[in-house]
């Protein structure tokens, strides 16, 4: 698996050098409309090769997309944590259930509570007596 992704990231490497190799001519990018410019008060616009353009570009939509998606899972994982919390109670509480019910029990005291349950009149039904 890690060669397969070193192979990747040195194909990515080749493709994005000769993509920057055929792509360094200059180009101004204006960030506010030349007829908006004068409101401004300066020259909004950045000389680059178009390379370095192109890789902004790339970069700024990543970083959007990526901040995007985080709002909106926020609500998931909002619920996520609710319902995590309430799992770990529902675990505490079967897990004190456990505790107090199905603990060992003693076999002197399981033979007493079978005596005290039995009939009054055992010898008549033809069952031994206990003391």
């Amino acid at each position: 698996m890690r060669a397969i992704r070193l192979f990747f990231i040195a194909l990515l490497a080749v493709v994005l050098i000769l993509v920057a190799l055929a792509n360094r001519d200059i180009v101004t990018i204006s960030l506010i409309p030349a007829s908006m410019a004068h409101f401004t008060g300066g020259q909004w616009s950045l000389s680059m090769p178009a390379f370095l353009a192109l890789f902004l570009a790339m970069v700024f939509g990543l970083v959007v997309g990526l901040v995007w998606e985080w709002l909106r899972e926020a609500n998931l994982r909002a619920e996520s944590k609710v319902r995590a919390k309430e799992l770990a109670r529902l675990e505490r509480e079967v897990g004190d259930l456990r505790r107090t019910h199905a603990g060992p029990r003693d076999e002197v005291l399981a033979i007493l509570d079978e005596s005290a349950t039995r009939p009054a009149n055992s010898k008549a039904a033809g069952l031994p007596a206990t003391r």
